[in-house]
Parts: structure tokens; C-alpha cells; sequence
């Protein structure tokens, strides 16, 4: 019997039955449109309502600060565009890290043609943003700084803290965060971010939702126009069993973080240990990579030859990150090896707590079997 073994769960898990649960029900008890004002729009209202005090409890914001999307993407761009539209006045400087998704930077690209100007803060040898750049960096104009929390190919866990901390005390820049690939996943006080985008599919929860937590001290240009929503920065009629379910997700994640990670890191460490012992293998992940990540280029032959070798013995990993072109080579491991070869051929092994023992065992099995298939040895 053939057994597939998935290992491309920072791209998407699959949804946690006890948030499927929770949404089926609620769409079966709470279907009535919660801007309607009888009583079962009272009752969907309420129910939106305890959800979303739930959620931020849970991330130290006030239930106002949370606007709901459709996602990470258009969360990013509607702090991204929502902000320096809004405040262009105070300047139209914006610095980024190289580390950022693709809602991020082609949201900057966006905003250069209103004139903006867009500098990338250089990162140490281990990934994360250099603090001493960042304050070279940083100037009277500069308007927005956003850093990811932690990336989606190396999983580099970012000092959050102490970046947005200086950013505070030495700019009226304002902080975003993104933090998609990061909760569930390690802690981090995000009390000095002014903006932090979440999208529970990365943590066990449904696709098609996400949020933007944004501190009553800023305000946005709203990009999206229409009806009553939860907040005047988005139109849109509020999903109730989303929102319901985005707060099952986020529960769980947390409440559950520590046991998860234990797992995860015991299968990272062995996973890791057996990738380093073949040749034309070089680990691109650093000392500040979270567990949840293995990634590793393949020399002389190139990464998509070698994922589809894998694919052929059922293990499934990824040769790019799933916004990145096929064609293009890996920005964050460029940045770090400074080697084309390296940067256009990583693989990335992202791990779970749903992974078994058997999967590890098939891993290898397969890594083996593509390893001496490709190169003859």
C-alpha cells in the first residue's frame, strides 16, 4: 500500500475538524444577517459580537481594532495602502524587510506610483532585519515600517519586540506586522504594532478569511467601498460562522502551541539531521528558524526535478514558496547565500503536529530513493 506523506503545510493545512464543527453549526443556527435588526439578526449579531471580544482578548486589542477580510493578502494591502494614503501628508518614505509576501511588496510598488519611495532594510547573516539598519534607515518622512513576523520559506522568527520598540521611541512611523506564518507558532508581543495582519488558514482554520488588527491611534483609507460591515474601514456583510470559526482556530492554536511545537521540533530535528548527511544538500534554514521549516537547496540539479521525484513516491513538499513564480529564485535565500543556484533551487519541508511517525519514516524513504535516482549514487 502506498502512503502519502504531506509536507507543505505552511502553504495550507488542512482545516481542523473541531473549527469545521464549529462552523457547520454556526451556519445552521446563526444564518440570519447580522445587520438586520430582528431577532435573529440580533441573535447573528451577538454571536459576531462574542466571537470577536473572544479574538481580541486573545491578541490584546480592543473588539473595534479587528477588521475582517478576505484574507492575508487584502489585509496587508489595506494597511499597507490604507495607511499611507491616509497620512501621505506627514511623508511618503515606507521601509519594508526583504523578507516580505507578495501582497506586501507589490502593495509598496503600488504606492511609488503616488510618489512614494520604498527602501528595503538589509538583514544580518542570520535573516533577521538588522537593527542598526534599520536605524540608519529610518527618517523624519518615514511613514509605515512593516516586517514580517515570521517568513513563509525559512520561518526566521523576527524580534518583533525590540523593532517595533525602537520604531515607537524614534519615528512616527507606524508598525505593521504580519504575522500569518506565526501564530500558533511561537510567542510574540505585538502591543507595539500599530497594525497586525492573521489569516487562520495558516494556523488550522477556513480559507477565505482574514483580519487586520488596527490600534485606535491610526486611521486608514478604506479600499473597499459598499455596505454596513463591522467597521467603516471595509464594506462587506459580516460572515458570522467565519469569524465564529477564525476565534475556534485561534483558540486552539494557542491553547495548544506549546504541545504542537514539542512535536514538531522532535520530528525537525530528526528530519534535519537525516537531510545533512547527503551530498549536494546545503541548509538554507538559520539558528532563528522556527521547527515548523526545513529548507534546503539541492545543487546541481534543480528543485522542481526533484520535489516532482519526491511527488512520484507520494511525499509532497514545495519547490517555491505558493506565491512565488516558478522561475524565480528564492529572495531570502539570495539575500543570505548571495548564490543564484541556491536561491532558484530550495525545497521547503514544512512540518506539522499532524505528521506521523509513518510520515517521517515515507519522508525518508522517498528522499532516499529520488536522492539516487537523481544523481546515480
Amino acid at each position: 500500500m502506498i502512503i502519502m506523506a504531506y509536507f507543505d503545510f505552511a502553504a495550507n493545512p488542512p482545516v481542523d475538524q473541531r473549527v469545521l464543527d464549529t462552523y457547520y453549526k454556526t451556519t445552521q443556527e446563526f444564518y440570519a444577517n447580522p445587520n438586520s435588526f430582528h431577532a435573529l439578526g440580533l441573535a447573528s449579531k451577538h454571536k459576531l459580537d462574542e466571537a470577536s471580544a473572544h479574538i481580541a482578548k486573545l491578541m490584546g486589542c480592543d473588539k473595534d481594532d479587528i477588521i475582517y477580510t478576505s484574507g492575508a493578502t487584502e489585509a496587508n494591502n489595506l494597511a499597507i495602502k490604507g495607511v499611507c494614503e491616509r497620512y501621505r501628508n506627514r511623508g511618503k518614505h515606507i521601509l519594508i524587510s526583504s523578507l516580505e509576501h507578495n501582497s506586501i511588496t507589490a502593495s509598496v510598488t503600488a504606492l511609488t506610483k503616488q510618489g512614494f519611495e520604498v527602501e528595503l532594510i538589509p538583514l544580518d547573516r542570520d535573516g533577521r532585519v538588522d537593527i542598526d539598519e534599520l536605524q540608519d534607515l529610518l527618517r523624519e518622512d518615514t511613514i509605515l515600517v512593516s516586517i514580517v513576523a515570521v517568513d513563509s520559506e525559512l520561518a526566521i522568527r523576527q524580534d518583533i519586540e525590540s523593532l517595533a520598540h525602537y520604531v515607537k521611541e524614534h519615528s512616527q512611523a507606524f508598525m505593521h506586522v504580519d504575522a500569518s506564518q506565526a501564530i500558533g507558532k511561537c510567542h510574540i508581543d505585538f502591543s507595539e504594532c500599530d497594525l497586525i495582519t492573521l489569516t487562520p488558514h495558516k494556523f488550522y482554520g477556513i480559507n477565505g478569511t482574514g483580519a487586520l488588527i488596527k490600534r485606535s491611534n491610526v486611521s486608514l483609507i478604506a479600499q473597499i467601498d459598499g455596505g454596513r460591515s463591522t467597521t467603516i474601514y471595509r464594506s462587506g456583510t459580516p460572515v458570522v460562522a467565519n469569524v465564529v470559526a477564525f476565534d475556534k482556530a485561534l483558540t486552539l492554536a494557542l491553547n495548544e502551541e506549546d504541545e504542537r511545537t514539542q512535536k514538531i521540533t522532535a520530528y525537525h530535528d530528526d528530519l534535519l539531521s537525516f537531510i545533512k548527511s547527503y551530498k549536494h544538500i546545503h541548509i538554507n534554514t538559520t539558528k532563528y528558524s522556527l521547527p515548523h521549516i526545513i529548507n534546503f537547496s539541492i545543487t546541481d540539479i534543480t528543485n522542481a526535478r526533484f520535489a516532482d521525484s519526491l511527488e512520484k513516491h507520494q511525499v509532497y513538499v514545495s519547490a517555491k514558496t505558493s506565491c512565488c513564480p516558478a522561475n524565480m529564485p528564492s529572495k531570502l535565500v539570495f539575500a543570505l547565500t548571495h548564490n543564484k543556484a541556491l536561491a532558484l533551487n530550495s525545497v521547503r519541508v514544512s512540518i506539522s503536529h499532524l505528521n506521523s511517525a509513518d510520515d517521517i519514516a515515507v519522508f525518508k524513504q522517498a528522499f532516499d530513493l529520488a536522492y539516487k535516482e537523481t544523481f546515480h549514487e
